[in-house]
């Protein structure tokens, strides 16, 4: 048998013990991988939606995590809003989720501003929730946001300006994805929620799991019965293709001081809630919902942090 015949036999061969290997992972003894006990909510950040033309905010995830057993449902809630606004919206999706699936609670995987709108649920209404993970959570706020509020004082002229734009923009965006709220969107309450000061004193309110100190790392770890974690990453330029990294680049980076860990977006020292699962992956803000299109960097796929954290709430009893 010739070197060149072997070879390609060698090949099929691989080719085919790799194929029923996948298939019997996914399919086999792998299939309640990610299947928890409580159905998993994805709340989207600034900009949220669940999709807008057959494209998700968190970018082939729901769809892989139920590939591996999980029950999923992914929010909608207000594109441009304040955290409680946007909370008591996410309040009454749960308890629509609640009533077609028959479960009594719901895991919540919050990413950026959609962590804060998660804790108010978890503070208000801990009924409804067993855990929350914070995934590159806006949980101390951003230097972003101070920067802006610098050039756009609150009451000002361009601040009422920011939210004409806004309720045009917004309201369209709402529309786009039937979002539950086209006709009240507010880049001021956005604003006012996403500086550091805004998000002090909405820590204040609701400290649940917040870990002492300007860059704690570590906090409760259970609250009034709601279990949480969290992960982040200190990735800026991932992937010179992806045109959300040359934004964080060339804009949004400025606005940190020299040497602050951070993601384009926000600080490392914000990403912590809870139980820290880790918190330096070479992911940037849009990496985590792997957006643009999934298009990522050297860095272990999202994809496989999701399914993992609803393995380790399988495991935890949630």
């Amino acid at each position: 048998m010739s070197i060149q015949i072997r070879g390609l036999l060698a090949a099929l061969i691989l080719l085919i013990t790799t194929t029923q290997a996948q298939a019997w992972s996914l399919f086999g003894k792998d299939k309640h991988y990610a299947d928890t006990r409580y159905p998993i909510v994805l709340v989207g950040g600034i900009i949220a939606f669940d999709d807008i033309a057959g494209v998700d905010y968190f970018y082939g995830i729901a769809d892989d995590l139920r590939d591996y057993g999980a029950d999923v449902y992914e929010s909608n809630v207000s594109a441009m809003q304040g955290n409680e606004y946007r909370g008591e919206e996410l309040i009454t999706q749960i308890e629509e989720y609640l009533a077609v699936s028959g479960a009594s609670k719901v895991n919540l995987i919050a990413h950026s501003q959609g962590a804060p709108t998660a804790r108010y649920v978890a503070a208000v209404r801990p009924d409804l929730v067993a855990s929350i993970t914070s995934v590159h959570g806006e949980n101390r706020g951003t230097p972003v946001a101070d920067v802006i509020r610098g050039v756009v004082p609150a009451g000002s002229v361009t601040e009422g300006l920011a939210d004409a734009i806004t309720f045009a923009f917004a309201g369209l965006w709402e529309a786009a994805s039937g979002g539950p709220n086209p006709l009240n969107q507010s880049a001021s309450a956005v604003l006012a929620d996403s500086t550091t000061a805004g998000m002090a004193d909405f820590n204040r309110r609701y400290p649940q799991a917040m870990p002492a100190g300007d860059c704690g790392t570590t906090g409760q770890h259970t609250v009034n019965g709601v279990q949480y974690w969290s992960w982040g990453g200190t990735g800026v330029q991932t992937n010179y293709l992806d045109p959300f990294d040359s934004l964080l680049v060339s804009v949004t980076k400025m606005a940190f001081p020299k040497g602050m860990k951070h993601d384009g977006v926000l600080p490392l020292c914000g990403m912590y809630l809870g139980t820290p699962i880790r918190h330096d992956y070479n992911h940037n803000h849009a990496d985590a919902i792997r957006q643009l299109f999934g298009l990522l960097g050297w860095a272990v796929d999202p994809k496989t942090l999701y399914r993992n954290q609803a393995n380790r709430l399988k495991n935890a009893g949630l």
